[in-house]
Protein backbone atom coordinates (compact mmCIF):
# COMPACT_ATOMS: atom_id res chain seq x y z
CA UNK A 1 0.00 0.00 0.00
CA UNK A 2 1.82 2.80 -1.48
CA UNK A 3 1.04 6.68 0.76
CA UNK A 4 2.49 9.56 -0.91
CA UNK A 5 4.02 11.70 2.32
CA UNK A 6 5.57 15.33 1.20
CA UNK A 7 5.18 14.51 -2.28
CA UNK A 8 7.40 10.85 -2.15
CA UNK A 9 6.16 7.67 -1.14
CA UNK A 10 7.28 5.70 1.57
CA UNK A 11 6.69 2.15 1.99
CA UNK A 12 8.26 -0.75 3.97
CA UNK A 13 8.93 -4.24 3.23
CA UNK A 14 5.15 -5.64 3.28
CA UNK A 15 4.09 -2.91 0.76
CA UNK A 16 2.46 -0.75 3.72
CA UNK A 17 3.37 2.63 4.26
CA UNK A 18 4.98 3.55 7.86
CA UNK A 19 3.17 5.92 10.09
CA UNK A 20 4.88 8.28 12.33
CA UNK A 21 3.34 6.93 15.78
CA UNK A 22 5.12 3.70 17.71
CA UNK A 23 3.02 0.63 17.70
CA UNK A 24 4.04 -2.98 18.70
CA UNK A 25 6.06 -4.89 16.68
CA UNK A 26 4.04 -8.24 16.71
CA UNK A 27 0.28 -6.02 16.29
CA UNK A 28 -0.11 -6.32 12.38
CA UNK A 29 -3.52 -4.90 12.66
CA UNK A 30 -4.87 -2.58 15.82
CA UNK A 31 -8.38 -1.76 15.67
CA UNK A 32 -10.06 0.78 17.91
CA UNK A 33 -14.05 1.44 16.89
CA UNK A 34 -14.78 4.20 18.83
CA UNK A 35 -18.14 4.94 16.55
CA UNK A 36 -19.34 3.15 13.95
CA UNK A 37 -22.52 4.34 11.93
CA UNK A 38 -24.77 3.76 8.66
CA UNK A 39 -26.82 6.55 7.95
CA UNK A 40 -28.65 7.35 11.72
CA UNK A 41 -27.94 3.59 12.53
CA UNK A 42 -25.33 2.94 15.33
CA UNK A 43 -23.64 -0.39 14.72
CA UNK A 44 -20.85 -0.28 16.43
CA UNK A 45 -19.12 1.41 19.60
CA UNK A 46 -16.23 1.08 22.15
CA UNK A 47 -14.51 -1.74 20.28
CA UNK A 48 -10.59 -2.21 20.82
CA UNK A 49 -9.58 -5.67 19.32
CA UNK A 50 -5.39 -5.62 18.83
CA UNK A 51 -4.51 -8.13 16.02
CA UNK A 52 -1.06 -10.51 16.57
CA UNK A 53 1.13 -11.34 13.49
CA UNK A 54 0.55 -14.97 12.63
CA UNK A 55 -2.22 -15.89 14.68
CA UNK A 56 -6.12 -16.05 14.01
CA UNK A 57 -8.20 -13.91 16.04
CA UNK A 58 -12.29 -15.16 15.93
CA UNK A 59 -14.94 -12.73 16.49
CA UNK A 60 -18.24 -14.19 18.62
CA UNK A 61 -21.24 -12.93 19.40
CA UNK A 62 -25.18 -13.13 18.94
CA UNK A 63 -26.62 -12.17 15.48
CA UNK A 64 -27.00 -7.90 15.09
CA UNK A 65 -23.92 -7.55 17.29
CA UNK A 66 -21.50 -5.96 14.47
CA UNK A 67 -19.42 -8.78 14.20
CA UNK A 68 -19.01 -8.77 10.14
CA UNK A 69 -19.17 -4.69 10.35
CA UNK A 70 -16.17 -4.92 12.95
CA UNK A 71 -14.21 -7.66 10.06
CA UNK A 72 -15.09 -5.31 7.87
CA UNK A 73 -13.41 -2.12 8.97
CA UNK A 74 -9.83 -3.77 8.76
CA UNK A 75 -9.90 -3.62 5.09
CA UNK A 76 -12.36 -0.90 4.44
CA UNK A 77 -15.23 -3.20 2.65
CA UNK A 78 -17.47 -1.00 5.02
CA UNK A 79 -16.74 2.17 2.79
CA UNK A 80 -18.78 0.48 -0.50
CA UNK A 81 -22.09 1.01 2.24
CA UNK A 82 -24.00 4.13 1.93
CA UNK A 83 -24.14 6.33 4.98
CA UNK A 84 -21.03 4.44 6.38
CA UNK A 85 -18.75 6.74 8.86
CA UNK A 86 -16.27 5.66 11.13
CA UNK A 87 -14.28 7.35 13.99
CA UNK A 88 -11.65 5.64 15.26
CA UNK A 89 -8.81 3.57 13.81
CA UNK A 90 -7.58 1.07 12.25
CA UNK A 91 -3.58 0.78 12.18
CA UNK A 92 -1.76 -1.80 9.81
CA UNK A 93 2.02 -1.71 10.32
CA UNK A 94 0.99 1.40 12.10
CA UNK A 95 -0.51 3.10 9.80
CA UNK A 96 -4.05 4.30 9.64
CA UNK A 97 -5.58 2.24 6.52
CA UNK A 98 -8.82 5.41 7.04
CA UNK A 99 -5.78 8.12 6.54
CA UNK A 100 -7.56 10.47 3.78
CA UNK A 101 -4.20 9.59 1.82
CA UNK A 102 -4.66 5.59 1.78
CA UNK A 103 -6.37 3.76 -0.85
CA UNK A 104 -8.70 1.14 0.00
CA UNK A 105 -8.28 -0.91 -2.99
CA UNK A 106 -4.37 -0.89 -2.27
CA UNK A 107 -5.51 -2.09 1.62
CA UNK A 108 -7.58 -5.05 -0.21
CA UNK A 109 -4.17 -5.84 -1.46
CA UNK A 110 -2.51 -6.23 2.03
CA UNK A 111 -5.79 -7.51 3.42
CA UNK A 112 -7.54 -9.91 1.50
CA UNK A 113 -11.13 -11.44 2.46
CA UNK A 114 -13.09 -14.53 1.49
CA UNK A 115 -16.95 -13.74 1.85
CA UNK A 116 -19.53 -16.15 3.62
CA UNK A 117 -21.27 -17.68 0.72
CA UNK A 118 -18.61 -19.39 -1.68
CA UNK A 119 -18.53 -16.90 -4.91
CA UNK A 120 -15.87 -18.23 -7.57
CA UNK A 121 -16.21 -16.36 -10.53
CA UNK A 122 -17.89 -17.92 -13.71
CA UNK A 123 -14.52 -19.04 -15.32
CA UNK A 124 -12.16 -21.25 -14.99
CA UNK A 125 -10.23 -23.11 -11.47
CA UNK A 126 -6.68 -21.67 -14.02
CA UNK A 127 -8.67 -17.89 -14.21
CA UNK A 128 -9.95 -17.47 -10.91
CA UNK A 129 -7.29 -18.05 -8.99
CA UNK A 130 -5.14 -15.94 -11.74
CA UNK A 131 -7.56 -13.05 -11.88
CA UNK A 132 -6.25 -11.15 -8.70
CA UNK A 133 -2.33 -11.72 -10.12
CA UNK A 134 -3.57 -10.29 -13.21
CA UNK A 135 -5.65 -6.93 -12.39
CA UNK A 136 -2.29 -6.18 -10.43
CA UNK A 137 -0.46 -6.71 -13.04
CA UNK A 138 1.77 -9.10 -12.52
CA UNK A 139 2.39 -11.47 -16.07
CA UNK A 140 5.51 -13.17 -14.89
CA UNK A 141 5.15 -17.05 -12.99
CA UNK A 142 1.24 -16.66 -13.22
CA UNK A 143 1.48 -20.67 -13.53
CA UNK A 144 3.89 -21.40 -10.59
CA UNK A 145 1.63 -18.79 -8.27
CA UNK A 146 -1.76 -20.10 -9.26
CA UNK A 147 -0.20 -24.00 -8.40
CA UNK A 148 0.73 -22.23 -5.00
CA UNK A 149 -1.74 -20.60 -4.34
CA UNK A 150 -3.93 -24.06 -5.08
CA UNK A 151 -1.67 -25.96 -2.93
CA UNK A 152 -1.82 -23.62 -0.09
CA UNK A 153 -5.63 -23.90 -0.12
CA UNK A 154 -5.55 -27.76 -0.17
CA UNK A 155 -7.04 -28.35 -3.67
CA UNK A 156 -4.14 -28.76 -5.83
CA UNK A 157 -4.52 -32.77 -6.02
CA UNK A 158 -8.19 -32.39 -6.46
CA UNK A 159 -8.13 -30.02 -9.70
CA UNK A 160 -5.07 -30.30 -11.03
CA UNK A 161 -6.21 -32.15 -13.85
CA UNK A 162 -9.22 -30.05 -14.72
CA UNK A 163 -7.79 -25.91 -14.39
CA UNK A 164 -9.92 -25.49 -17.43
CA UNK A 165 -13.25 -26.42 -16.06
CA UNK A 166 -15.01 -23.83 -14.37
CA UNK A 167 -15.12 -23.47 -11.13
CA UNK A 168 -19.03 -23.79 -10.54
CA UNK A 169 -18.67 -26.86 -11.64
CA UNK A 170 -16.61 -27.60 -7.84
CA UNK A 171 -18.56 -28.88 -4.21
CA UNK A 172 -19.74 -26.40 -2.03
CA UNK A 173 -16.51 -26.92 -0.25
CA UNK A 174 -14.03 -26.92 -2.79
CA UNK A 175 -15.64 -23.97 -4.37
CA UNK A 176 -14.61 -22.18 -1.06
CA UNK A 177 -11.21 -23.51 -0.77
CA UNK A 178 -10.87 -21.90 -4.46
CA UNK A 179 -11.95 -18.73 -3.34
CA UNK A 180 -9.66 -18.68 -0.43
CA UNK A 181 -6.95 -19.69 -3.43
CA UNK A 182 -7.72 -16.83 -5.35
CA UNK A 183 -7.11 -14.67 -1.96
CA UNK A 184 -4.09 -15.83 -1.31
CA UNK A 185 -2.81 -15.87 -5.01
CA UNK A 186 -1.86 -12.36 -4.67
CA UNK A 187 0.36 -13.39 -0.94
CA UNK A 188 -1.79 -10.53 0.80
CA UNK A 189 -0.50 -10.26 4.48
CA UNK A 190 -3.75 -10.71 6.46
CA UNK A 191 -6.39 -12.65 5.50
CA UNK A 192 -10.37 -12.48 6.56
CA UNK A 193 -13.16 -14.92 6.52
CA UNK A 194 -16.50 -14.34 6.98
CA UNK A 195 -18.41 -17.01 7.69
CA UNK A 196 -17.08 -18.94 5.69
CA UNK A 197 -18.24 -22.42 6.75
CA UNK A 198 -21.58 -21.40 7.08
CA UNK A 199 -22.59 -22.80 3.82
CA UNK A 200 -20.70 -26.30 4.01
CA UNK A 201 -21.41 -29.28 5.75
CA UNK A 202 -19.55 -31.11 8.58
CA UNK A 203 -17.05 -32.32 6.25
CA UNK A 204 -16.21 -29.43 4.37
CA UNK A 205 -16.17 -27.12 7.88
CA UNK A 206 -13.29 -29.78 9.02
CA UNK A 207 -11.20 -28.79 6.45
CA UNK A 208 -11.42 -25.65 6.27
CA UNK A 209 -10.38 -25.86 9.82
CA UNK A 210 -7.28 -27.95 9.26
CA UNK A 211 -6.84 -25.23 6.41
CA UNK A 212 -6.71 -22.11 8.42
CA UNK A 213 -4.62 -24.07 10.89
CA UNK A 214 -1.82 -24.33 8.17
CA UNK A 215 -2.72 -20.81 6.65
CA UNK A 216 -1.88 -19.15 10.00
CA UNK A 217 2.30 -20.49 9.34
CA UNK A 218 2.02 -17.80 6.53
CA UNK A 219 -0.72 -15.48 7.25
CA UNK A 220 -2.61 -13.30 10.28
CA UNK A 221 -6.13 -14.08 9.99
CA UNK A 222 -9.46 -13.07 11.71
CA UNK A 223 -12.81 -14.77 11.30
CA UNK A 224 -16.46 -14.15 12.30
CA UNK A 225 -17.77 -17.32 13.09
CA UNK A 226 -21.42 -18.13 15.16
CA UNK A 227 -20.01 -21.70 15.90
CA UNK A 228 -18.30 -21.43 18.85
CA UNK A 229 -16.79 -24.94 18.67
CA UNK A 230 -15.02 -23.63 15.59
CA UNK A 231 -13.61 -20.55 17.56
CA UNK A 232 -12.23 -22.92 20.10
CA UNK A 233 -10.91 -25.13 17.84
CA UNK A 234 -8.37 -22.69 15.62
CA UNK A 235 -8.31 -19.00 17.21
CA UNK A 236 -5.41 -17.77 19.41
CA UNK A 237 -7.72 -15.04 20.71
CA UNK A 238 -11.19 -14.11 20.84
CA UNK A 239 -13.43 -11.19 20.78
CA UNK A 240 -17.03 -11.54 21.99
CA UNK A 241 -19.48 -8.90 20.58
CA UNK A 242 -22.38 -7.91 22.61
CA UNK A 243 -25.93 -5.68 21.45
CA UNK A 244 -26.49 -2.37 23.41
CA UNK A 245 -30.40 -1.82 24.06
CA UNK A 246 -30.70 0.37 26.65
CA UNK A 247 -31.40 3.28 24.28
CA UNK A 248 -33.69 1.76 21.91
CA UNK A 249 -31.44 0.97 19.39
CA UNK A 250 -29.22 -1.78 18.93
CA UNK A 251 -26.13 -0.91 19.02
CA UNK A 252 -23.01 -3.70 18.95
CA UNK A 253 -20.12 -3.61 21.10
CA UNK A 254 -16.88 -5.24 22.64
CA UNK A 255 -17.53 -7.30 25.77
CA UNK A 256 -14.74 -9.24 26.17
CA UNK A 257 -11.32 -9.71 24.18
CA UNK A 258 -8.61 -12.40 25.15
CA UNK A 259 -6.94 -15.78 24.76
CA UNK A 260 -9.17 -18.10 23.44
CA UNK A 261 -8.92 -20.74 26.30
CA UNK A 262 -9.70 -17.62 28.77
CA UNK A 263 -12.53 -16.83 26.98
CA UNK A 264 -13.71 -20.41 27.28
CA UNK A 265 -12.99 -21.44 30.42
CA UNK A 266 -12.46 -18.64 32.57
CA UNK A 267 -14.72 -15.46 30.83
CA UNK A 268 -14.02 -12.40 33.23
CA UNK A 269 -17.80 -10.45 32.00
CA UNK A 270 -21.09 -12.18 32.45
CA UNK A 271 -22.58 -10.98 29.16
CA UNK A 272 -19.89 -13.69 28.08
CA UNK A 273 -20.48 -16.06 30.62
CA UNK A 274 -24.14 -16.07 29.72
CA UNK A 275 -22.78 -16.90 25.78
CA UNK A 276 -20.45 -19.48 26.05
CA UNK A 277 -22.71 -21.34 28.90
CA UNK A 278 -25.29 -21.01 26.55
CA UNK A 279 -27.98 -19.12 28.88
CA UNK A 280 -27.95 -16.16 26.67
CA UNK A 281 -31.39 -15.09 25.78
Amino acid sequence: MNVKQNGATATNGAGVANGNGAHDAGTVIDCRIENLYYGKFHALRSTHIPIAKGTITAFIGPSGCGKSTALRCLNRMNDLVRGFRFEGHVRFRGRDIYHPRVDPVAVRRSIGMVFQQPNPFAMSIYRNVSFGLRLNGVRSEVDERVERALRGAALWDEVKDKLKASGLSLSGGQQQRLCIARAIATEPEVLLMDEPCSALDPIATRKIEELMLELKQRFTIAIVTHNLQQAKRVADRTGFLYVDTSNGGRTGYLVEYGPTQQIFEAPRERHTQEYIRGEFS
